[in-house]
């Protein structure tokens, strides 16, 4: 409310109010209402630059904003139970799998290697979230790049795999004449009595005496290398390439079952036992081979044999006797 003012008029000895002009009337409401609207807009602006106002758009892009955040931090959640899981299956693989496969295990440093070089992150800075969004990002990589170590290595693993088990079933592990149409197990691998000069030599395999037409067995996967009487003292013989260095022979037959070239199995029909090349009695004379090493042969019967018959062999295979070629 405006304030009345008052004169003293001398002449009336009384006091007298005011009049004020019109003109100063109009100019003071003028002032009022132009005072007004800049104070309106100068507290219009003020509010839509504080939080104390936000305008419909501003509210629904900050309740975006919020379930964004929310959506990080579940997707951090999986990303930790994903981590957590990947984690078990690279200590199953590195403990595990490659050991059994004699594989060197994958370094932890390669497995959880960031990335160097450039800035990749470099579009996502500059926002309100910019570091967990940057955080996250990094994670989700480091994870991915995790998945992509580990799917190769299982690639690596099943191959190894593959090939341990072509492996185990090449390698000449089974006794090649059956301990029942077996009469006895005459030599054994090393230093023996020569049947003709009776003069102390090296015996490089195991000779096993059955009667002529003995069944003969291939010991192991492999391709016949030779089959054929055109090795020294060995008459008719049957060569087998298993294959990671492994040959085995077969001599002294008395006919063949097989030729040349022909992919035979564990315990695949070879041969007949004979008494052909330089022999006493019909008998097999059987040997291994390991990277064009002989070896002795005693050390592979793994997978036809009791331990009892086991023993029984190396008992007969440790005596230096005479052997039978």
């Amino acid at each position: 409310m405006s304030k009345v003012k008052y004169y003293y008029d001398p002449d009336t000895l009384s006091y007298r109010k005011i009049e004020p002009k019109k003109s100063k009337r109009y100019r003071n409401l003028f002032l009022f209402v132009l005072g007004s609207f800049i104070s309106g807009i100068l507290g219009l602006i003020l509010l839509l630059n504080t939080n104390f106002l936000n305008t419909p758009r501003e509210l629904s892009l900050e309740r975006e904003a919020k379930n964004y955040e929310l959506q990080f931090e579940l997707l951090n959640r999986k990303m930790e139970q994903i981590e957590y899981v990947l984690g078990n299956i690279e200590d199953r693989d590195n403990n595990i799998y490659r050991l059994y496969f004699e594989a060197n295990p994958i370094p932890e440093e390669q497995r959880k290697a960031g990335f160097g070089g450039v800035n990749r992150y470099k579009s996502l800075e500059g926002f309100n979230n910019s570091d967990m969004i940057i955080a996250t990002t990094k994670r989700l990589d480091i994870i991915q790049k995790q998945m992509v170590v580990q799917s190769k290595s299982l690639d690596e693993i099943t191959k190894l795999a593959e090939e341990k088990e072509k492996l185990l079933a090449a390698i000449p592990a089974i006794q090649p004449i059956n301990n029942e149409e077996m009469t006895r197990m005459a030599s054994g691998y090393g230093w023996r009595s020569d049947p003709f000069t009776k003069a102390r030599k090296m015996h490089w395999g195991m000779d096993f005496t059955a009667p002529k037409g003995t069944p003969i067995y291939a010991s192991g996967d492999g391709v016949i290398a030779r089959a054929d009487n055109r090795a020294s003292g060995f008459g008719k013989h049957i060569r087998i390439d298993h294959g990671y260095g492994y040959i085995s022979i077969y001599a002294h037959l008395s006919k063949y079952n097989v030729k040349r070239r022909q992919k035979v199995k564990r315990g695949d029909l070879i041969g007949f036992v004979g008494s052909t090349g330089r022999s006493e009695a019909p008998h097999l004379h059987y040997e291994v081979w390991k990277d064009g090493d002989k070896i002795n042969p005693i050390n592979f019967y793994y997978g036809s044999l009791s331990a009892e018959e086991f023993q029984s062999m190396l008992k007969y295979a440790t005596q230096e006797n005479q052997s039978l070629d």
